[in-house]
């Protein structure tokens, strides 16, 4: 593949500048964290790169504005230009998705979770969630999350052969337990997610089906995974992942519970929204509509199966036998390493992941068997499937060889990195 243009936006430097005269301190920090994204291979399933429009939409003069409320109904008043922004982002949204309602105020997934929660759930009651350590997330319930302190959860996960995830023990465990609301989507699960089994399931048993898309909205959106949209009560997801926006969260909902759902936002549990990010997310959702958006999905997905299959092909085990999405988990220990060493070994050479537990880990999660990879950062880069050949053998070296590879394989990694600038790729 042809290597990206350079950027032309003189952006990031105005930023900088204007930071520098105040604070050369927090400047020193800023340039040192764009000078690691420009050398560093981002395989974090959780990061993508903003476009140079979406930063500074949120670095906007809604910064300095408060605004409580909802468009036309806020307790402050100057509000008539962030009513405008919301409203966009609102209906961006909901056609973006084809929902019924969106609220854009959530400052995070995990806030956006704990809303909807509040919108339907007394503490108490029964939530029914993907085990964290099958793929699932701490905001879906976990004794060291708040969510796991004030509802009772009950679990279930994926199959010991295949790795996917059972549908039948969702069934029997949603029979037994009852509970008053069903969780599926998931932080580490590469397989395509049924939602509309998910929905007879929560139908069955009278429960409310919250989806949680923070990883696949961009998918979603595109078309390339079944929507939860027609399935579900409630829809969340983040803004930052494959939707490639600002970091924040957004709710999506049937009409019947947008009343409950934006009380529960503000003022449940929410004060001033933050109306910067919020402008951000308008324009995040315009760039998700535009032409080119399916094609990037694409590219995302296509490098996802060519890095995993190159490593499957250099004798690692890819957890599920591969992806159908943006993100995989690679299980080292065929390979005679744990995930934590696995991590930092890859960071000495400017390849960036996240240690993770897979499936019926025998490991702790603070040294898990596997790592986590995803492939929207790269590609936002423009990166294609020829890279990802040469992304899995730099992989495999830094791993397998001795330091005088890791030197070798540093010393590539920024050299491809300087063929693929950031906001030099499609978009």
């Amino acid at each position: 593949m042809a290597a990206a243009p350079p950027s032309t936006s003189a952006y990031p430097e105005a930023v900088l500048s204007a930071v520098h005269d105040v604070d050369p301190d927090v400047a020193a920090a800023l340039r040192a964290e764009r000078g690691r994204q420009d050398d560093t291979l981002v395989l974090i399933a959780s990061e993508n790169i903003a476009s140079p429009a979406v930063m500074a939409a949120a670095g906007s003069w809604f910064t300095n504005k408060y605004a409580e409320g909802y468009p036309g109904k806020r307790y402050y008043g100057g509000c008539a230009h962030l009513d405008d922004c919301e409203r966009l982002a609102r209906e961006r949204a909901c056609a973006l998705f084809g929902a019924d309602h969106a609220n854009v105020q959530p400052h995070s997934g995990t806030q956006a979770n704990l809303e909807v929660y509040g919108a339907v759930l007394a503490p108490g009651d029964t939530i029914l969630s993907m085990s964290l350590d099958h793929g699932g997330h701490l905001s879906h319930g976990h004794p060291v999350n708040f969510v796991g302190r004030v509802y009772k959860i009950v679990r279930y996960g994926v199959r010991k052969d295949d790795e996917r995830i059972d549908m039948d023990e969702v069934a029997r465990v949603a029979r037994a337990e009852r509970p008053k609301m069903i969780v599926c989507g998931a932080s580490a699960y590469s397989r395509t997610i049924d939602f509309e089994a998910f929905a007879a399931v929560a139908r069955e048993v009278g429960a409310y089906l919250l989806c949680d898309i923070a990883h696949i909205a961009g998918l979603v959106a595109a078309g390339l995974h079944p929507s939860p949209v027609p399935h579900a009560d409630f829809v969340t997801t983040t803004t930052h992942k494959t939707l490639r926006g600002p970091r924040g969260g957004l709710v999506l909902c049937k009409d019947q519970h947008k009343k409950a759902l934006d009380k529960s936002v503000f003022p449940g549990q929410q004060g001033g929204p933050l109306g910067h990010v919020i402008a951000a997310k308008a324009v995040a959702f315009r760039e998700a509509q535009a032409p080119g958006f399916r094609a990037y999905q694409e590219r995302v997905v296509a490098n996802a199966r060519r890095l995993a299959d190159g490593l499957a092909g250099r004798g690692y085990r890819i957890v599920s036998g591969g992806t159908d999405n943006h993100l995989f988990l690679v299980d080292l220990g065929p390979k005679g390493l744990a995930g934590g060493a696995a991590e930092t070994a890859l960071d000495e050479v400017g390849i960036t992941v996240n240690k993770n537990m897979i499936p019926y880990d025998p490991r702790k999660p603070m040294d898990p068997s596997g790592v986590r990879l995803g492939t929207p950062t790269i590609t936002t880069r423009g990166m294609g499937l020829e890279e990802m050949d040469q992304v899995a053998a730099l992989i495999d070296r830094a791993l397998t060889g001795g330091a005088g590879a890791r030197d070798a394989v540093r010393a590539e990694v920024r050299a491809l990195c300087a063929r693929f600038p950031l906001w030099g790729g499609p978009t």
